[in-house]
């Protein structure tokens, strides 16, 4: 049985979406895996653009926008198969589009037409127009996260209201786009709120005064994705801008939050079934005793361990999307679950791999150093293993906090 399998043939898709996931297959295939070691050594802050205009051209900035703005209208299985067909490939690229997806996730969430009618055509010319999703602070992380953390997050960036206008003031951190985005939404604490419980959400132009990329991160993993600091200084966003009312970003954020799980586990997904699929051609090539390596014992439970790992995500991810597309509001459980272990399953296959492979793996030139830095990252994002800990307890127990 090949470990690889086609995303079009889910008895889910509508044939539009069967074909768009058959042209990203070959895209991935052609044009984005055969640069992942070229992109991974790139000066932080730098950007793969000829890539990123290529997945322009397939639609991988518009892959959630309804097909009546001009958008592919994928559903939220759909968006998460053609991530996992990225990650598997390269996913830090899977995170150059997704993080461009999160900006539109909320305005499309919020409903709100007058800001999709201005925001979502940005995405649709000729050119490729980036944007991202500015939440994490320095001081900061499940405090933006967690509803029972808000009173305790420290110093969060804050808005003002000035006229009919907000000033946005602070730090974004560990922002996947930064350094290239042109549009951010922008979770800022309304001032004279405790902690971050007067979060709301702004849709930002980060082309405008009183905004400036500041410090480039220089990533262990995800390097073609840069990532780095956005800095507000009396930064105007119009009332109008607001998205979900003022202090509804937490409502907002827990809604985001539940769709994005369900991407952020299929990228894991991708990363362990990369894995996978390296150990499996190694094994079938590599002899040991006069056998070949995957005959082994040990070697045949590996090989199966990580293959149940990328069965059990994938079966997780794509329940998860499937009650996203169909549930209002989205479930949090099945997305924290399905995140929950497809982070481990990246992790682990990772490792697994090196382990098989031996001591070619550990070559530089051999590619496995990049999947085993890759496979850490999902688990940061979108929720650490604990966080989800207390979304999924809090599910189990029907309570909307735990303590």
């Amino acid at each position: 049985m090949s470990t690889t399998h086609s995303p079009a043939d889910h008895p889910l898709l509508d044939s539009h979406e069967a074909d768009v996931l058959r042209t990203v297959a070959a895209f991935t295939r052609d044009q984005v895996a055969p640069g992942a070691a070229e992109r991974d050594s790139i000066e932080k802050g730098q950007l793969d653009w000829e890539t990123v205009r290529a997945g322009h051209d397939v639609g991988l900035l518009r892959m959630a926008i309804p097909r009546e703005l001009g958008g592919l209208g994928l559903s939220n299985l759909a968006v998460a198969l053609v991530l996992e067909e990225l990650a598997a490939a390269d996913p830090g690229m899977a995170l150059v589009f997704g993080a461009t997806g999160l900006f539109q996730t909320p305005i499309l969430i919020s409903g709100d037409s007058r800001l999709q009618e201005l925001y979502l055509p940005k995405f649709l010319g000729d050119e490729p127009v980036l944007a991202c999703n500015a939440v994490a602070e320095e001081l900061n992380g499940t405090d933006l996260v967690l509803p029972q953390n808000a009173p305790y997050a420290q110093k969060m960036t804050r808005a003002t209201r000035s006229g009919s206008d907000f000033l946005i003031n602070g730090t974004k951190r560990y922002i996947t786009n930064a350094p290239v985005a042109t549009y951010a939404t922008v979770m800022a604490n309304i001032d004279g709120e405790p902690g971050s419980t007067g979060m709301t959400c702004f849709v930002t132009d980060l082309e405008q005064d009183g905004v400036e990329r500041g410090e480039i991160h220089d990533k262990v993993g995800y390097r073609t994705a840069p990532a780095g600091e956005l800095i507000f200084t009396d930064a105007r966003v119009p009332q109008e801008n607001v998205l979900g009312g003022e202090l509804g970003g937490w409502d907002l954020n827990v809604a985001i939050g539940n769709v994005t799980r369900v991407t952020c586990a299929s990228v894991a997904t991708g990363i362990a079934r990369h894995s996978l699929e390296r150990a499996v051609a190694w094994s079938g090539e590599r002899e040991q005793g006069g056998r070949k390596l995957y005959e082994h014992q040990m070697s045949a439970r590996k090989l199966a361990d990580m293959a149940a790992r990328v069965s059990a995500s994938r079966a997780l991810y794509l329940d998860a999307a499937v009650k996203a597309d169909r549930i209002l509001p989205t479930p949090a459980y099945e997305p924290a679950v399905a995140k929950l272990v497809a982070d481990r399953a990246a992790i682990d296959n990772a490792d697994a791999a090196m382990s098989l492979i031996g001591a070619q793996a550990f070559q530089r030139g051999d590619g496995m150093d990049r999947v085993l830095r890759d496979a850490y990252g999902p688990r940061i994002y979108e929720g650490s293993p604990e966080a989800l800990a207390l979304v999924i307890t809090g599910e189990l127990f029907g309570v909307s906090e735990v303590r």
